[in-house]
This record gives C-alpha cells, structure tokens and sequence, in this order.
C-alpha cells in the first residue's frame, strides 16, 4: 500500500492542521547547537520539524573549563585542551552529515575567564567555529524558553544550574520575565574556603539578593541542568520510583529534604552506581543540594519539576515560528509519529471520532491524551504481534514526548497495551501502574478496547465507519453500522465489541442503517 502523510484532515479545534509538512517547520530538520558550559561541552542534532523535537544526535564531554576559575582567572587548562579536542569532531560530525551550521554559545567559564576571547579565538582558527559568548540574563532565557518548548502553557520559576553559575527567570503566558544570574554553580561553591558553614552562608546571602531580585516565587519550581538531574536520579532511587524518564519527574519540598539526608547518611560510590549518576557529577551533588535546600526555603515553590529541556532546546525554540510554538507538543508529535510509522496515516483521525463519545463528560486534559492515543494506535504495527503491546507502552512512556506528566504517558501507554490485548497482567510494566488510580487504569481499558475495536473498521479515510453511542446511565453501548461497513463486522470484531462493553459495564447493540 502507498503511504501518503494526508494533510488536508480537518482541523481539530484548538489543535489545528498539522504543521510538520509546512516549510516553515521543515526548515528545521537537522538542527545543530553546541552548549560550551563550565562543566561539560554537549552537542544536539535535533529534528526539530515536530513540535517534540527529535533528538538525532546526542554527545557530551565532561572538561570542566571552569574548574579552579575563581582562584586563577583563567579556563581549566586540561579542560581547555579536552573543549578543543571535542569542538573539533562535533564540526568534523556536523560537515559529515551535511549539516548547514553549528550554533555554538559559550556560557559563565568562558564568559567570566581573562583568557575566554583567547580561547574563542583558537576555537575559530582551529574549527572555523564562531562561538557566541552570552551573558547570565541571555542564558537565564534561553534555558526558560527550552522549559517553554516543553510545557507551551508553564509558569513558574526556572533554575537552570551550570558549573559556575546559576540563573533564575520567571515565566507565565509563553513569555519569559524578570530573569538573574548568580555565582552559585557547584565549581564555584567547591573553591569557597571555610567548608560546609562557610559555603551555606554564603548561599544564603546570594539567595537573599536573588529573592529581592526576583520577588515572590511561589508556582512550579523547574530546574534545569545535569546537577539536579543526578539529584533527581537519586530520589528516584530513595523513593524506589518505577519510572526511569527525568523529564518531568516531580518532587515535593518534603521529598527533596528526605534524599538530601540520604545522601548524606550513604555511600556516595553506592549510590552514584545504583543511580546511574557519573563520578564526576557525583562529585558536585553536595555542592547543588544545598543550593536546592536554600532555594526552596527561600522561594518556597507549591511543587518542583524537572525539566530536561534547557538552553539547547532554548536555542531551538529561539528558531521556531510562532505558528509552530502554539501548537501542543503532544499532539503535534503524535502526528508527526503516525504520519511516519503508521499503515495508513491520517485514519487516527477517523479513529479519534469513533472513540470519543465514550469520552463526553472527559476533561479537555483527558480529551488530548485520547487524541494522541488514536494517533498512536498504528506506529508499533512492524512489531512481532507477540510483543506489539509492550513495544507501543515502552515507546510512550520513554519517548521524546512533551507535555506529558508521567501519569499520563502511563495512561496512553496503558490504552495502546489493550489496543493489542485484553489484559493488562502478567509483564514487566506492572510497577508503572501505581501511577495511575483504579479509576484512570479503567479509563485507559475502555480506550484501547475501543481502539482495538474501531481499527477492525478500517476502512479509507474517505469511507463511513460505525459510529458508538454511549448512554451511560442506561448502560447502554449501540454500534450504528452502515451497510458499506457490514462485511467487515465479523465474528472476530463483534467479540471485540463485547469487550469494550464488558469494560464499560454495559449491554450492546449493532443498529445497520444505510
């Protein structure tokens, strides 16, 4: 069969047409940006043509160009060295893969170093490279705007902690607003002399400008950068959480006191193992947790979330048009998946129309996972049928998917499962279910029933399907079929109808009509 992407679908509300097909948005496929930060040196390839941009390369080398920076002035030089050797293959790996240009911005080591314009200079006669050096407000904007790729509607405060400093900027409405930078990044803490007490003091201090700075702060706190991803890794492993995916992980204030003292109280080898977390951010985790605790004592946030979206992702969004910026990342994700990877793309749509009038009285927030549910029923079809329903749960719930709260990629993972079997018992995905009430878990199998239902019609995007009338009080479920669809009513589909309608607790009736 020839696949075709059908652009010309009807719009879906507040959704829109989809948007990936649109020049504007494919000019940003194979999109390159090179963050020189005080700790590590990290290149991203993005396919950034769908609102969830694809990560296509991926490649960080920790050097450490701001160790020793406030005793000497200048750049680590076994750093330095290490930044060179790595700015000179990703350029090798970008021109390799016909990439148009490398957008390469240098933050607080470079910026605050005597001997930074030197080393932009090397970098430049060494790679042909322009590193563009910015200051603490740009990079503080640049790491929100990435929060904003990932969450279009967030508000809050961002905290994005580097090597060497610490920015924080408030956002609300898609817009970023009052923006700081500090010197509070782990290599500088580790240089403060005095030890521990010394080190809180002046943490307080710096956090007691920053609040007069940036007034009250009480909404999501986001925090951005590898040292409060290692922390999260290591709640994670104190709270024994079933779901491995940073992005998007939440912690309460009480949680983050519990695992700064079970840090404190382990084995940091032990730990640093069975986290997952590198030696070398090990190394600066007591530096960032005990910013984290005076952050939080100061700003007092109602919850904190992390966000694995930062100034790379920044820099992308910098390149979005507007257009491509309001859309739902999920849903324009979804899409960009069927139209990919799916038998015939464009008939999620019909799908979607099928399925939601067991879904009237949902919420919109309900309504998108629906919606990106249909979307996804087809994309893990190259599967071994055997295994379909673990492919397309450990796809959603470990994908480059924005805007989704876990318990919601558990939802639609756990929807697309019954897309492809009945039960739900008896493998390996059974922990990720306590993220979920009984009540969501029951929702999640009427839609995958109804799913697995409805693609038994399949027909072309331009033929009539039965359409599904649900009267809950009743407890009625009545299936209008039209007589072109008739033939493909068969044993096989009216078993599976009678599932949905044992799901939903209700009786059924196929109703022909021309």
């Amino acid at each position: 069969m020839k696949q075709t992407v059908e652009t010309d679908i009807p719009d879906w509300g507040s959704f829109g047409k989809p948007l990936f097909d649109n020049p504007e948005a494919r000019a940003l496929s194979r999109v390159g940006v090179v963050d020189v930060g005080s700790n590590s040196v990290r290149m991203v390839i993005f396919d950034g043509a769908a609102r969830s941009p694809a990560y296509f390369y991926n490649e960080k080398v920790m050097c450490e160009l701001g160790a020793g920076l406030s005793e000497t002035g200048r750049l680590n030089p076994r750093g330095r060295v290490r930044a060179l050797a790595a700015l000179r293959r990703f350029r090798r790996l970008a021109d390799d893969l016909g990439l148009p240009g490398l957008h390469v911005v240098a933050t607080a080591a470079v910026r605050e170093a005597k001997d930074g314009p030197d080393f932009c200079d090397e970098v430049k006669s060494e790679t042909g490279l322009t590193v563009a050096v910015i200051d603490g407000g740009e990079e503080a904007r640049l790491s929100a705007q990435g929060v904003l790729l990932g969450w279009p509607g967030a508000y809050g405060l961002i905290c994005d902690i580097g090597g060497s400093s610490m920015e924080l900027a408030e956002i609300g409405e898609g817009d970023v607003g009052r923006r700081v930078t500090s010197p509070l990044g782990p290599l500088k803490l580790r240089d403060i002399k005095g030890g521990r007490r010394a080190r809180k003091a002046h943490i307080k201090a710096t956090m007691e400008e920053l609040r007069g700075e940036m007034g009250k702060q009480r909404d999501r706190l986001f925090l951005v950068g590898g040292s409060w991803r290692a922390f999260a890794r290591l709640d994670m492993l104190r709270r024994g959480y079933p779901m491995n995916v940073l992005h998007e992980y939440r912690m309460t204030t009480k949680q983050v006191h519990q695992t700064i003292k079970f840090i404190e109280k382990g084995d940091p080898d032990e730990m640093r193992s069975l986290a997952g977390v590198s030696s070398s951010r090990m190394a600066l985790i007591p530096y960032a947790m005990d910013v984290l605790a005076r952050l939080i004592r100061t700003f007092k946030p109602k919850d904190i979330a992390i966000s694995s979206y930062g100034i790379r992702e920044g820099l992308l969004y910098e390149q979005m048009p507007q257009m491509l910026r309001d859309r739902d990342p999920l849903i324009e994700a979804s899409r960009f998946s069927e139209a990919k990877d799916a038998r015939l793309p464009g008939f999620g749509k019909h799908l979607y129309d099928f399925v939601i009038p067991l879904f009237k009285s949902a919420p919109e927030a309900r309504v998108r996972l629906v919606k990106a549910a249909c979307l996804l029923h087809d994309v893990s079809w190259r599967a071994h049928p055997d295994y379909r329903a673990e492919v397309c749960f450990d796809y959603v719930t470990r994908a480059n998917l924005g805007g989704l709260k876990h318990s919601e990629r558990v939802f639609i993972g756990l929807a697309l499962q019954h897309r492809y079997r009945n039960k739900r018992e008896g493998n390996r995905f059974e922990p990720l279910y306590k993220l979920l009430d009984e009540k969501d878990q029951k929702q999640a199998e009427i839609l995958g029933k109804a799913m697995r239902f409805g693609a038994m019609l399949w027909m072309q995007n331009d033929a009539p399907m039965g359409t599904l009338r649900f009267y809950p009080k009743k407890r009625q479920l009545d299936l209008l079929l039209p007589t072109a669809a008739r033939p493909l009513f068969n044993e096989v589909a009216e078993a599976r109808l009678t599932s949905l309608a044992n799901a939903l607790r209700s009786d059924t009736r196929v109703i022909l009509r021309d």
